[in-house]
């Protein structure tokens, strides 16, 4: 395997990550994996572990393991649980044909002979999907970059950046108001305090790998993807290294435009600035006080208290 080129988005929950995943769908020299790339696996433990679930965590993977095994590992639950069990996936409406033992096949005949390295999985896992997937509107060619997505994931872009040296990382970062609202509608929301907290660790950390590693590690304002689209999308295709592409104006599913809600792959239901804007007021008095108490500092540091319907936000006691 040689000439593989990848690109990860990285987002806080509810900071349109998957909406940014959506818009460089049918990209004409991007592979956009279909779902979250839940590449991490129950091996990998530090002292994140508490405030990251380990699927959204780079992995680690034991010594001597068979392919088989490899391909176990990953826990990828979104693409494998459509795969051995449709009715119970959120996307079992998605028009995407993949038999999986296909994709074990592939992925088993791309790592070849033992030993392996963590980048030979990583590489196969995406490599294997994409000659799996029958329907897919375009067919992979030399050169091309796989894109992935997965929440948080630029908080181990240390590890990625050793496995991959040209890996590009677009870390997506959303106003903690607009963001803690739509987190809201998920069944089992994170507390306030606990999701603030979080805020705080997932975008200093990529801040300081972004300043260690400029070539690899981006981070990309939400508001600038709703308030100018070509212009974030223009700038964010620059630094994966691809060209700008019309497709990139709108959120689509396997090269077709999504007209309507991006349910069910987010939870941020729109990217328009008046969502961004609206959902804000949903949320009480003690809520965005705390908020703006909460992330005051980092979100000075990102020029929220600049934007005109954050500014008065954080002009609290």
């Amino acid at each position: 395997m040689n000439d593989f080129r990848l690109a990860m988005i990285s987002a806080g929950f509810e900071h349109g990550g998957n909406v940014t995943h959506r818009h460089f769908d049918g990209h004409p020299d991007l592979l956009v994996y279909p779902f979250e790339s839940q590449l991490g696996n129950r091996n990998f433990n530090d002292f994140l572990a508490s405030v990251e679930r380990v699927q959204y965590r780079y992995p680690e993977f034991a010594e001597g393991l068979t392919a088989g095994e490899l391909y176990e590992r990953i826990i990828d639950e979104e693409l494998k649980t459509f795969l051995r069990k449709r009715n119970g996936s959120k996307f079992k409406d998605a028009d995407l044909i993949m038999a999986e033992k296909n994709r074990i096949a592939e992925f088993t005949r791309l790592l070849g002979q033992p030993p392996f390295f963590r980048r030979q999985v990583i590489e196969a896992f995406f490599r294997s999907t994409f000659a799996a997937w029958e329907n897919y509107y375009t067919k992979p060619r030399p050169n091309m970059v796989y894109m992935g997505y997965s929440p948080a994931i630029a908080i181990d872009a240390d590890r990625m950046v050793r496995d991959f040296p040209d890996i590009r990382i677009l870390h997506i970062v959303r106003n903690p108001f607009s963001a803690y609202r739509d987190t809201k509608r998920r069944p089992f929301p994170q507390p306030l305090t606990m999701y603030l907290i979080t805020w705080n660790i997932y975008h200093s950390t990529v801040e300081m790998f972004a300043k260690m590693y400029p070539r690899n590690v981006r981070i990309f304002r939400y508001e600038d993807l709703v308030e100018d689209k070509r212009k974030f999308m223009t700038q964010a295709a620059e630094f994966i290294g691809v060209p700008f592409a019309d497709a990139m104006m709108y959120p689509s599913w396997n090269g077709t435009e999504i007209k309507d809600s991006i349910a069910p792959w987010g939870t941020v239901l729109k990217s328009t600035k008046d969502y961004n804007k609206e959902v804000i007021q949903d949320l009480s008095d003690a809520e965005r006080k705390q908020i703006a108490h909460g992330t005051a500092a980092l979100a000075r540091h990102f020029g929220y208290d600049r934007i005109d319907y954050l500014r008065p936000l954080y002009d609290v006691e």
